[in-house]
């Protein structure tokens, strides 16, 4: 009787930033990132070029466990996605961000008749 083959399982490859989202390996690329590109229809193939800094097998430890773990990491995309809109309805409160594109082409066309 032969002895079975020994493996050492894995945990995936995440870990937290400094900012409270979620890397993959050691890379700066985040989660969220990787996912969207999975939901849009990206292989992991795919997502290793779009991505060259990952591994291919850190992707798919990630997808595996986005799989296994949906629930817990959909709350925390919708999280992470209600931050940047308050923060993003906040920087354009702030600054003005409204109308900046036209105040900026006026400025430049203002600069150009002198």
């Amino acid at each position: 009787m032969s002895t079975p083959a020994k493996f050492q399982a894995t945990s995936p490859p995440l870990r937290w930033d400094e900012a409270g989202g979620i890397r993959i390996g050691s890379s700066r690329v985040t989660l969220d990132s990787l996912l969207a590109a999975y939901h849009n229809g990206s292989t992991p193939e795919e997502i290793a070029i779009q991505y060259s800094v990952l591994h291919l097998e850190d992707i798919y430890s990630a997808i595996a466990y986005y799989l296994n773990h949906r629930q817990e990491i959909d709350n925390y995309l919708e999280q992470r996605n209600q931050k940047a809109q308050q923060l993003r309805e906040e920087l354009t409160q702030r600054h003005n961000l409204v109308d900046l594109r036209q105040r900026l082409l006026t400025r430049q066309s203002q600069k150009e008749s002198r």
